[in-house]
């Protein structure tokens, strides 16, 4: 059946009519997802705009209102639409929610049992361009966040738990400030499944070296040395891949250790893993680092 074209629903002139072939009423909702989805990446919606209500999609659809109430839930688990209840409710494109990919990348990061070179890998690249953007893009408001970032980890010498907390802050920092909000939500993925721990056992003279990278990293994106910035991050978690790596073996092991009595790939058993981490801190991404060669077991 095609969809009607009667009824003044907000999605008629941004959704292509399409044919529904009889005997895939289980692909009815999935189409009208993937219509809202369609118009979306051709700049026919927008974040606010209103999708309609689920008697107004039935009917623009010819289809029942559980469909149609179908379609708009998955939207809304996929993050795409909201709803509200009741007189002038309905269903609006949701407004961009960086946290929801992220934490889906890191949900499937995990699954996949991803190991530590490859996150690794990935994050070098992520933090170095993100140095090297932080560097040309920071503003003064943006260096001061961070130096007070750093300001704060100097007070909190004798709390390693917290001193690990703010070097993780530093790091995700230096991310946001490069402007470039793809950076930060990979960057957010790949610390929830490859940092699931905090170390409150570093000593004073670790936690000194781990200020002095903060320090000289600060120095360059306060002075716009794009270069150095990018050679320093690329630096820093190149060190911080061979440890982990050495620390975990083989290259293709999961980071994130199933129960006792499961095997070590037990999907179900790394998904419960993630899931209380997700439940944590978002922006706290534990960061291992170190510089010289000396394990510095932190941020």
């Amino acid at each position: 059946m095609r969809p009607m074209s009667s009824d003044p629903n907000p999605l008629a002139d941004a959704l292509p009519g399409r044919i529904f072939f009889p005997g895939r009423a289980a692909s009815l909702s999935a189409q009208i997802v993937g219509d809202v989805r369609d118009a979306l990446f051709a700049k026919k919606l927008k974040p606010g705009d209103s999708i309609g209500t689920e008697n107004q999609i039935a009917s623009r659809y010819g289809v029942s209102r559980i469909v149609a109430r179908d379609a708009l839930r998955t939207l809304q688990a996929l993050g795409i639409a909201e709803i509200k209840m009741g007189k002038g409710g309905g269903a609006r494109v949701a407004r961009g929610n960086p946290r929801l990919f992220a934490e889906a990348l890191a949900v499937q990061l995990d699954l996949t049992g991803v190991g530590p070179a490859e996150i690794m890998d990935a994050q070098r690249a992520i933090e170095a361009l993100a140095a090297e953007l932080a560097a040309e893009n920071a503003t003064a408001d943006d260096v001061a966040r961070l130096r007070a970032l750093i300001a704060d980890a100097d007070a909190a010498m004798n709390d390693p738990a917290r001193f690990t907390e703010l070097g993780a802050a530093f790091h995700l920092a230096v991310a946001e400030v490069s402007h470039n909000r793809v950076l930060v939500v990979q960057l957010v993925s790949l610390q929830h499944v490859s940092w699931p721990r905090r170390n409150p056992t570093l000593d004073k003279k670790v936690m000194r070296r781990i200020q002095d990278v903060h320090r000289e990293l600060l120095g360059l994106i306060e002075i716009r040395d794009a270069a150095g910035a990018r050679r320093m991050m690329d630096d820093h978690v190149k060190m911080i891949r061979a440890r982990r790596v050495s620390e975990h073996g083989k290259a293709s092991r999961p980071l994130v250790p199933a129960k006792a009595g499961t095997q070590r790939n037990n999907a179900g058993a790394r998904k419960l893993s993630l899931a209380s981490r997700l439940r944590g801190n978002e922006r706290s991404l534990r960061i291992v680092s170190g510089d010289g060669g000396e394990d510095t077991g932190c941020c």
